[in-house]
């Protein structure tokens, strides 16, 4: 059945292609972000664990937000190998040290707000309300998140 919900379809798909790749920026940061919460070590093992834990949470919960959106918007969500190849979210190699990993959180937190500001000038151009909205929440989230990790690192 045809979409007809008040946005052309060019900026629709415009809209979920920036979608996208912001799932795909919460999905490697998710990823990151919980793994770091298992393999932390060192004096700040249990601020870092529960702050760890606390913010995989939040990305969790958005990925279900963000697929949401791109599929109100009549597309199909990536997912799988797909969602993976799309992410910005550098990988590791072995598992960093509590410092680096506060320091790899702040450059992923900081890679997913930009990533989310692309896709809310996206959504504000078509008129996209709903998707602007989801994506202010998410610039928010992701620079505050930055910014704790910044001051949990600084010296």
């Amino acid at each position: 059945m045809a979409i007809d919900i008040g946005i052309e379809t060019k900026a629709r798909k415009k809209i979920v292609a920036a979608l996208e790749q912001v799932l795909a920026d919460t999905y490697g940061l998710y990823g990151k972000t919980h793994g770091y919460h298992w393999n932390v070590e060192g004096p700040m093992f249990n601020t870092l664990h529960l702050m760890f834990e606390t913010q995989y949470n939040d990305l969790w919960l958005s990925l279900d937000l963000i697929a949401e959106r791109i599929r109100s918007l009549g597309e199909y969500a990536p997912f799988g190998a797909e969602i993976g190849a799309k992410s910005k979210v550098p990988g590791d190699k072995g598992v960093p040290n509590a410092e680096a990993m506060l320091a790899n959180l702040v450059s992923g937190n900081e890679l997913l707000a930009r990533s989310a500001r692309g896709a809310l000038k996206a959504a504000e151009e078509a008129g996209d309300q709903a998707t602007a909205d989801l994506m202010t929440q998410r610039v928010a989230v992701a620079e505050k998140t930055a910014w704790m990790l910044r001051s949990m690192a600084a010296k």
